[in-house]
């Protein structure tokens, strides 16, 4: 069904086409004709179906104008959904200027949000925590609201915010027509709605196969202070193309998004306090291959579809399960082998287990991979392409190294060994010389007059680094320095990453110890 058939006012029509809704989806064919004809509706339906715009558009045709008080009142679990309603909301309205929305979260200045109020907002979308501080306040007023949206009821009586949806429903008029949205179906909302609407209209809409097959699971057991190392690393070793992280929120975006623009890496964030016109050319850059690397909320990627996505990171393991099944889902489509990462912390494991047995598949646990590991994947990435280049013979023209090339005494091998270790950054000679019991001994620059212990120093190492407890060989601390043994693949590992730290508040040198 197109929506030009749903009896529409045209500026709602022109403002849809602006945005290319012609056709709609089952929810809004079916919803739609309901709402306007003033039923009460339980809509059930996974995100992604085009439920905003079910409630949304006949919310809008059912404000009076010419009446500047609060007529409809949405009600959204967090803020970053309450904010990509208002977004969706003021697209359907682009030539409808009389409409005012006005979006209240918590988080935010409240005087900022009680100026529009008091001025006049027709429809108000806000989280139930800062619609009952602007009750409490009077500076909400209720009497004229004819039309309630719960939207996510179930995510909502998870967060706890049953009383207030009670009392904001008390509130609100008898009269009112009340929309309730659900992905599932359970006693507490069934409460709600056997509480609180009348005679409702049951919509369901069949949710679509949630599958993770064709993916590669991975996870890695870290530590907090390790994720954004951790995230540097992955992108070095898999050099994607398309990825995408997921945080849980949107401070942990922001510090990602800080630490990666530093590292150099080409990224782009999405949460619920970018604007709707700036997430619609970050998504667009991210399509066309401008940005590689998208940092994002759970709510705020909604509706994001991307063909040959690379990898899919779960920076932090989703709050529900279902989300872990919609974030990896993005990758392994059309019948590529895709790749998840997710990183876990401590007790965490637990929870990886129940998502296991929700979506009836195996995460694999696997080692952190090393700095010299890491080298070796970006050396083969760099020869790979250098035999590209030898293949097309794009080469730069160059006055300057044709003379190196010419000048006599010029050893090939060497040069191309040095324009390789430049290009690599990595200049030193890390073949070392293993002891006796196959490790390499670390000089350490602290000892016992630093009060330090073995404990300490693998402590110290296995928080810092990706190696364990067990990979770390003899200790010998002694007077005024230590000695520590490990394994010559974790050599680059520990003084890249220890160096200059500290064990028990003292700073630490590292280096090969002399044989």
């Amino acid at each position: 069904m197109k929506f030009s058939d749903l009896d529409l006012s045209e500026k709602i029509l022109r403002g849809l086409e602006d945005i290319g809704y012609i056709e709609t989806t089952e929810i809004q064919e079916k919803a739609i004709p309901a709402i306007k004809n003033g039923e009460d509706i339980i809509g059930l339906s996974q995100t992604g179906t085009g439920k905003t715009a079910a409630f949304g558009i006949p919310a809008i045709e059912n404000v009076d104008i010419k009446n500047k008080k609060t007529q409809v009142l949405i009600l959204a679990p967090t803020r970053e959904l309450a904010t990509q309603i208002t977004d969706e909301l003021r697209k359907y309205t682009k030539y409808m200027e009389s409409v005012k929305i006005l979006t209240v979260y918590g988080g935010q200045s409240i005087e900022k949000q009680i100026i529009p109020l008091r001025k006049g907002v027709q429809i108000v979308v806000g989280t139930p925590g800062r619609i009952m501080d602007h009750m409490r306040k009077k500076t909400l007023k209720l009497a004229n609201v004819k039309m309630v949206i719960l939207d996510e009821a179930d995510e909502m009586l998870n967060m706890g915010f049953r009383e207030d949806i009670e009392a904001i429903l008390e509130k609100v008029p008898e009269d009112r027509q009340t929309l309730l949205f659900s992905a599932t179906m359970n006693d507490k909302i069934m409460e709600i709605t056997k509480k609180f609407l009348n005679n409702p209209k049951k919509i369901k809409i069949k949710a679509k196969e949630l599958t993770v097959e064709n993916i590669n699971q991975i996870a890695y057991q870290t530590k907090n202070n390790m994720k954004d190392e951790l995230t540097t690393r992955i992108i070095d070793m898999y050099r994607p193309e398309k990825l995408i992280v997921f945080c849980n929120t949107k401070r942990k975006v922001d510090c990602l998004y800080d630490y990666l623009k530093a590292h150099k890496c080409n990224v782009e964030v999405l949460h619920g306090d970018i604007k709707q016109d700036q997430r619609d050319r970050t998504i667009k850059k991210f399509k066309n291959g401008d940005v590689k690397i998208l940092i994002a909320t759970d709510v705020a990627a909604r509706g994001i579809d991307v063909a040959n996505l690379d990898l899919v990171i779960n920076y932090d393991i989703p709050q529900e399960n279902e989300y872990y099944v919609h974030r990896i889902g993005r990758t392994g489509r059309n019948n590529n082998i895709g790749k998840s990462i997710t990183y876990v912390v401590g007790k965490e494991k637990n929870k990886l287990e129940e998502i296991e047995a929700f979506a009836k598949t195996k995460i694999k646990f696997e080692k952190i991979p090393t700095i010299t590991e890491i080298n070796k994947a970006k050396d083969a990435e760099l020869i790979n392409r250098i035999d590209s280049l030898i293949a097309s013979k794009a080469y730069v023209k160059s006055e300057a190294f044709e003379n190196l090339l010419n000048k006599e005494g010029t050893d090939l091998k060497e040069l191309a060994r040095s324009m390789f270790s430049i290009i690599n950054g990595r200049t030193e000679n890390n073949e070392y010389q293993t002891n006796e019991n196959g490790y390499i001994k670390l000089f350490f620059s602290l000892g016992k007059k630093d009060k330090i212990m073995a404990k300490d120093v693998i402590g110290s190492i296995s928080a810092n680094t990706a190696v364990s407890g067990s990979d770390i060989g003899k200790i010998n601390i002694l007077d005024n320095f230590s000695f520590v043994e490990v394994p010559q693949n974790y050599v680059e590992e520990i003084i890249s990453c220890m160096n200059g730290n500290t064990i028990k508040g003292k700073k630490v040198s590292i280096e090969v110890a002399n044989s």
